[in-house]
């Protein structure tokens, strides 16, 4: 298998197999993270599960009534906020590198959608 880097607008996630360490690549159009393959999974695990969230939050909400969700394991933290609709996400990664990152709302359904085609987990 070979490199494979999806983009979007606001949004980036790559996987290389043969790399030695950081097989993994999660970025907006302005900054990038590599990822080991544990955090690579986490991340993609943690955000199909928050996506699921808030899609069954949905019948429990008002219309205009925006959510916070979070869910982490023990390399990095996830959250979502906004409305089930649309919403941001924030991760950061809480081991070894501390990295920061956000995505916007307009991007996130994009980056889910790229997140469960990359490999078999």
């Amino acid at each position: 298998m070979e490199r494979l880097v999806k983009t979007g607008f606001g949004w980036r996630i790559g996987w290389n197999p043969q790399a030695p360490e950081f097989k993994g690549l999660v970025g907006t159009d302005d900054w990038a993270i590599e990822l080991t393959e544990a955090e690579l999974n986490d991340f993609c695990r943690l955000l199909a599960q928050l996506a699921d969230t808030m899609k069954q939050i949905t019948t429990e909400l008002m219309e205009e009534e925006k959510i916070a969700c979070e869910a982490e394991s023990d390399l990095l933290w996830m959250e979502v906020e906004g409305y089930p609709h649309a919403y941001s996400l924030r991760l950061i990664l809480t081991t070894g590198r501390c990295v920061e990152g956000k995505w916007d709302a307009s991007a996130v359904p994009h980056l889910l959608q790229a997140s469960e085609m990359l490999k078999v987990f």
